[in-house]
């Protein structure tokens, strides 16, 4: 099968920093499912595991995590998908990733596609649509809508990118929270206006000022989705006491002082969509679960794609372009690859 791989670490000027490549057909385990591959996105995670990650000698590790395409075959143990179904996941970080025309997954990971979306366009979703929920609703463990709660407010911060995208849908649609985004770049504050963000301010500027400006509830949760170390002092100071701040991006050590935190007793909290299939754990069936319950948003018409850049079919040379646009951190929305060359 064809697949885009990389058999040592490489900047992307170099043309051999991901290489097509054709290697065997995957053998499903007996909870995978076995998937044509239509479409992927690409995240930065793709670019943190080419630049950090030496493969075995002579073997070749194919990146993805974000993929739409059709079921071919399924395992003894799955349940709930047959072959011919459409479905999306983000799959399993400790194996082979989806740029490859044939791709092996676990089935609890995975959900039925939208109807009313293209392959590109679906396949923006699902890593930054998971990410996000869990940031919400696993890990802040925000009220759904309607449940009674008193007014707050959330802040998140860097709002334009791939999980951002989603994650202003998400609050939008599903809670009752006032939401305050962060983005410095013209056409960054005009993507969230798009995506329904009412109030955005700089994240160059002193947070505090900004917000005294505004009419909020109290401010009890903020997401930090990038550069939390230049941001983390102030995320502390504007954050109401027994407030929290989640965060998915890698700070230095040095630049978060959770110490800090302590006379307010804020709650820090990780996100990492791969954990639940890094460990294997009881619920992680959850993922599939809530793919689930995002299709049927998009296909109501309440939740859009967020893809922004289509760059082309599944190649290496589509996909080196991919990663040089995300690593030079200017990216809005999500960048996404579909068809076969």
């Amino acid at each position: 099968m064809k697949a885009i791989g990389y058999c040592g670490s490489r900047s992307t000027t170099e043309p051999d920093c991901l290489v097509d490549v054709v290697l065997p057909v995957p053998s499903p385990e007996p909870n995978d499912l076995l998937v044509a591959v239509e479409a992927v996105s690409v995240n930065p995670v793709d670019t943190k595991v080419r630049r950090r990650e030496q493969p075995a000698d002579a073997q070749w590790r194919v990146l993805g995590w974000d993929a739409v395409g059709t079921v071919l075959a399924c395992g003894a143990a799955v349940q709930g998908f047959q072959p011919g179904d459409r479905v999306w996941y983000a799959g399993a970080l400790q194996r082979p990733g989806c740029n490859s025309e044939l791709h092996a997954v676990d089935h609890r990971l995975v959900g039925h596609a939208p109807a009313s979306l293209s392959p590109a366009e679906a396949a923006a979703l699902p890593l930054t649509a998971i990410t996000a929920w869990e940031l919400l609703f696993d890990r802040l463990r925000l009220p759904r809508r309607g449940n009674g709660q008193e007014p707050q407010a959330l802040l998140v911060v860097g709002a334009a990118g791939g999980v951002g995208s989603i994650l202003v849908q998400l609050v939008r649609e599903l809670t009752d929270l006032t939401l305050v985004a962060t983005a410095s770049r013209t056409e960054s504050v005009a993507w969230l206006h798009q995506l329904g963000v009412e109030q955005v301010i700089n994240h160059h500027e002193p947070f505090a000022q900004q917000l005294a400006g505004l009419d909020l509830p109290p401010l009890r949760s903020a997401i930090s989705l990038t550069h939390t170390g230049d941001h983390f002092a102030q995320l502390v100071e504007v954050l109401d006491p027994q407030g929290a701040l989640a965060l998915i991006d890698d700070p230095p050590p040095q630049a978060i002082d959770v110490l800090a935190m302590k006379r307010k007793s804020l709650s820090l909290h990780w996100e990492l969509m791969f954990t639940r299939s890094l460990y294997q754990t009881a619920d992680m069936a959850r993922q599939g679960a809530l793919l689930q319950e995002l299709a049927a948003l998009v296909d109501a018409g309440r939740i859009r794609s967020t893809l922004t850049q289509p760059l082309g079919p599944i190649d290496a040379t589509s996909l080196r372009e991919a990663h040089r646009r995300l690593e030079s951190g200017n990216s809005i929305g999500k960048l996404v690859v579909s068809g076969w060359a």
